[in-house]
């Protein structure tokens, strides 16, 4: 799964980055390195220039709040289950497979969290979990696949500006070994080529568009236990951890 993850990137690094023509955030989101559910995030995605326009849709950065709120859900609290969507079934399910037909995101992220069980225990005898923080080998932007939908909040008036809640989910698959020993599940990426079908809302959603990151192209490494608490922020918590402080058997291989 992906339940938490970093962004700290600025909007127009981003606007560069996706070959973004319209930049569509109302105010730059602060550096992010504990990005957790129901929180704002980035994302790219296509959209016609204006409602009803002929025009072709337009690759737009905007913020949207991570919890995907289906348009026929009746309280937008199920966001708060819905922040990961698995491939496997993402073209069936009904909470899904509307917005995976033509509402497809890129999330843009440094990395993400994922915790592995450790050898350690606590009193109540449950194995004591080490995050850890995976991110691209070479230093560039993770584009998870997401979703997005746009749910209108029927006790908002029409000329409410805040009656549309934009909200987004990550897609996951099974992890590929060398990642598959921290956990087995893990954000779908998209690769650059494939950004533009993907995002297209005229084509419908392939999923033979997403894959599993290739092998050694993501590095994984642990960080501070710190991270597990999503009021912690900060760059530090992607700093490595010195593997001294990491008892040998507690790190996957």
């Amino acid at each position: 799964m992906c339940g938490r993850y970093a962004s700290s990137r600025r909007p127009e690094d981003l606007v560069e980055e996706f070959e973004v023509v319209a930049d569509r955030t109302p105010a730059p989101l602060a550096a992010d390195y504990n990005v957790a559910p129901t929180k704002e995030v980035y994302a790219v995605v296509e959209r016609p220039p204006t409602k009803d326009s002929p025009e072709p849709p337009e690759r737009q950065l905007r913020v949207l709040t991570w919890g995907l709120v289906p348009s026929w859900a009746k309280d937008p609290a199920i966001g708060n289950r819905m922040i990961n969507a698995r491939m496997e079934t993402v073209a069936d399910k009904p909470a899904y497979k509307r917005a995976f037909a033509v509402r497809r995101c890129l999330l843009p992220a440094d990395g993400y969290y994922e915790w592995y069980p450790t050898s350690q225990t606590t009193k109540a005898g449950k194995p004591v979990k080490q995050p850890f923080f995976i991110r691209p080998a070479d230093g560039g932007v993770l584009a998870m696949a997401g979703l997005y939908e746009i749910w209108r909040d029927p006790s908002r008036a029409e000329d409410d500006p805040e009656r549309f809640r934009w909200t987004c989910t990550v897609l996951t698959t099974e992890a590929e070994d060398s990642l598959g020993h921290i956990h087995d599940r893990m954000p779908l990426m998209v690769e650059r080529d494939r950004w533009s079908q993907w995002l297209d809302p005229r084509v419908g959603g392939e999923l033979s568009l997403l894959v599993p990151a290739a092998p050694g192209s993501l590095e994984a490494y642990p960080v501070s236990k710190a991270v597990g608490n999503v009021r912690n922020n900060g760059p530090e918590l992607v700093e490595p951890l010195p593997l001294d402080d990491v008892p040998v058997e507690d790190v996957p291989s």
